[in-house]
């Protein structure tokens, strides 16, 4: 044969494998999702967003910024995720060193007992000592090893995200306890005060019985209403016990009691700028997470085709064998040798079609999963939007009723006094007016977490 037109016919077999090699493994596309109108009655399209803000700028509260370094120094949750990244790590090392050759080196001894015609009648048993290398190598035509490396890598951007969604819902988690037991202290504060309040109407309903301008019914009735209201107070400071454990918790720390502030000196002084929807793809974690879990099987389902295409390996070994240990390391005793081979996969009881099904079916589950996590982005955004709103409307009309209510206590006091009005007025009037002052808190407490939940929402939180 013409050397040239060998050389030739090599080119022209290799440049083939090539390009059908390409097409074997798809390039990534990501996955048909849609972004538009993921916030309810929002249209924006301003691209600032809250969730480019550091939580510390966010949070001005030191006390707040303290418990949010230690949970994300000592949050076990947050540290579990960690060994997962590490985990990661490892598989996708492993899938970069799968391109080198494989070396095992081997040493032996093999006692052999031999026929009469094995031994051609001259010996009937044998020894053989052998020190040596083997190697091996896959040479990746069809790419199934670079999809599997892409697999890997997927999958640790995967668990880096997760660890990032953890961090925006420890931070979430620790901000609202915390601004929940402000609310249940200034709770206990109204409740005190509501309290000593009630001693003095007591006080006053007995001067007024003495003046028979009352019964000892209304004295009676005001007491009762007095211990209504104490009685209310073990069940709020129960409330701040388990809070203050619940936090410590999410600090990795046993059960105790926590440092902070006061409602009244809480300001969030942001703007809730939404941006835009697609946004979501880049500040959010979980979506991150998800679109890396899509990625992750769109890569399998390469590695799953390239199986049904023929393997090229290629091995060797090298080394010294010997029947007398004396002449082991003697030149006569080298022996080595070189082999490749191509290997298809014709009848494998159906092994690759399944793998290929599977893979497929992966894939479409991780798209619709990817698909649902923005979905339920865009509801979370749109919850805390309609929450902050629903807060200061709220806040707004229990201003107004509260001025009213305490104007109620003081007008039916002063007609009581000058026996113009029934106890009950009173009562009612002063009922009324703690459960406006206990309403109120919560209004506050409600404002305040729903701009921790868009933060949440929108994947703020895990920026350094």
């Amino acid at each position: 044969m013409d050397p040239k037109k060998g050389k030739f016919g090599l080119f022209v077999f290799l440049l083939g494998l090539a390009v059908a090699s390409c097409k074997v493994t798809q390039p990534y596309q990501s996955a048909p999702v849609r972004t538009d109108g993921l916030y309810r009655d929002v249209s924006a399209t301003d691209t600032n967003s809250l969730a480019t803000l550091r939580w510390h700028e966010l949070f001005t509260d030191t006390l707040l910024q303290q418990l949010i370094r230690e949970g994300i120094a000592r949050n076990l949750d947050l540290k579990i995720a960690y060994t997962r990244i590490q985990q990661a790590e490892a598989y996708y090392r492993q899938s970069l060193a799968v391109f080198y050759p494989a070396l095992n080196g081997n040493v032996g001894i093999t006692e052999s007992k031999l026929s009469e015609a094995q031994g051609f009648g001259i010996r009937n048993n044998a020894t053989q000592y052998q020190l040596g290398l083997t190697t091996a190598w896959e040479a990746d035509i069809w790419g199934r090893l670079r999809a599997n490396r892409r697999a890997s890598l997927a999958s640790l951007l995967q668990s880096e995200a997760g660890a990032r969604a953890i961090q925006t819902g420890l931070i979430a988690s620790i901000a609202n306890y915390y601004y929940r037991l402000l609310a249940l202290d200034e709770q206990v504060a109204i409740t005190q005060q509501t309290v000593f309040n009630w001693d003095t109407t007591v006080t006053t309903m007995r001067a007024l019985k003495e003046s028979a301008v009352v019964t000892e019914a209304a004295v009676v009735q005001s007491e009762s209403q007095r211990y209504v209201a104490e009685v209310t107070i073990p069940d709020l400071r129960q409330s701040i016990r388990e809070t203050e454990n619940a936090l410590s918790i999410l600090l990795g720390a046993p059960p105790a009691g926590i440092p902070r502030g006061r409602l009244d000196d809480q300001r969030i002084d942001s703007t809730l700028q939404t941006g835009v929807p697609a946004q979501l793809l880049a500040n959010r974690p979980d979506v991150q997470q998800a679109e890396q879990n899509y990625r992750y099987y769109f890569e399998l389902t390469n590695v799953a085709r390239a199986y049904f295409y023929p393997a090229l390996s290629i091995s060797g070994t090298a080394g010294f064998t010997s029947l007398s240990f004396v002449n082991l390391f003697n030149p006569i005793s080298t022996a080595a040798s070189i082999g490749a081979g191509l290997a298809q996969p014709i009848f494998n009881q159906r092994l690759n079609r399944t793998r290929l099904a599977v893979a497929q079916a992966q894939q479409q589950e991780a798209a619709l999963n990817f698909q649902n996590t923005l979905l339920t982005a865009g509801q979370e955004v749109s919850d805390a939007l309609s929450l902050h709103e629903r807060a200061l409307e709220k806040m707004r009309i229990r201003s107004n009723q509260m001025i009213a209510l305490r104007k109620s206590v003081d007008y039916s006091q002063e007609l009581l006094r000058n026996g113009f009005a029934n106890y009950t007025e009173v009562i009612t009037a002063r009922q009324s007016l703690l459960q406006a002052e206990l309403g109120s808190v919560n209004d506050r407490l409600q404002r305040l977490q729903s701009v921790v939940n868009l933060y949440r929402s929108l994947g703020g939180g895990w920026r350094p």
